[in-house]
């Protein structure tokens, strides 16, 4: 069960039948309103709990009291056979680059995600505006979900800081490899901790450089001047640093770590391993052993 609301229900009919319960903690859930860390803790209930991350089997030991022995990390997974930079065609790219208005050759710094103030959309364009790389463009990659209000709040910043032009709003978007691709460097802009950050291992997997916030899950899938970097979160002047840096490499060393971060995600961070893992702990559940 990865929903809360559906979980109660779950949970309370294993309760009467007898079927073992299995929780996967996707996120570090709000609990600013009384009751939400009961309402919360039917994820943590499960015979046994999969946490999708380091930092999610920290978080609900710590918040919920979840025993280690019934945690069962199993971090999230891509498939490098669809995110795969040898498969996207310049004319995917070319396409894109030509809907976001992107000029051939100018620098491309992209952000995914839905827009929403904890993913750090306002922190990026803030360091846009203190970035040595004038010529740089970001496009934003993600809906507003009806938040119109946060959309022209971050048109209006970007021209108050007079990086109006360089700032695409692209929404959304159904072909990410080719929209990673287009990127010179993708950016992790969270505010708050990511349960795991799927963006994340999405850009590795297509060898991009990426500068992530320096918490939650990137912890674990960005090493830091290897695969990636990190920077503090909400640090403008840092971000803005780090994007610098990874525009000023030779384009040798920035393929480098692309491929670093490709060869991580193949090893640690494919849905294949994360199916295989699931499996075993049902079949724990069920007494037989680990599959093949």
């Amino acid at each position: 069960m990865p929903a809360r609301a559906p979980a109660w229900s779950a949970w309370l009919a294993t309760r009467r039948t007898g079927v073992k319960f299995v929780t996967t903690y996707h996120g570090s859930y709000n609990e600013d309103l009384p009751f939400k860390r009961r309402y919360n803790s039917v994820m943590t209930r499960g015979a046994l709990v999969i946490a999708i991350s380091q930092h999610i089997a920290r978080m609900i030991e710590t918040r919920h009291g979840v025993d280690p022995a019934r945690i069962r990390i199993i971090p999230r997974g891509v498939d490098p056979a669809v995110f795969d930079p040898d498969l996207v065609t310049p004319a995917r790219m070319i396409g894109l680059s030509a809907k976001w208005r992107v000029p051939d050759g100018t620098p491309t710094i992209m952000l995914p995600g839905r827009l929403t103030r904890w993913k750090g959309q306002t922190v990026l364009i803030e360091a846009l505006a203190q970035m040595r790389h004038t010529e740089a463009v970001c496009v934003m990659v993600g809906a507003d979900q009806g938040r119109v209000r946060y959309t022209g709040e971050l048109l209006r910043l970007a021209e108050r800081l007079g990086v109006g032009a360089r700032l695409r709003l692209a929404g959304d978007c159904d072909d990410m490899p080719a929209a990673l691709m287009l990127s010179d460097v993708v950016v992790n802009a969270s505010t708050d901790p990511e349960g795991f950050g799927r963006v994340v291992i999405e850009a590795q997997s297509m060898a991009r450089p990426i500068v992530a916030s320096d918490h939650g899950g990137a912890v674990e899938t960005v090493e830091h001047g290897v695969t990636g970097w990190r920077v503090p979160p909400g640090n403008a002047a840092a971000l803005a640093a780090a994007l610098d840096h990874v525009l000023d490499l030779p384009e040798a060393e920035r393929v480098a770590i692309g491929q670093r971060a490709r060869a991580a995600v193949s090893a640690h961070y494919t849905v294949a391993a994360m199916q295989a893992r699931t499996i075993d702990v049902y079949r724990e559940l069920l007494g037989f052993g680990p599959s093949a």
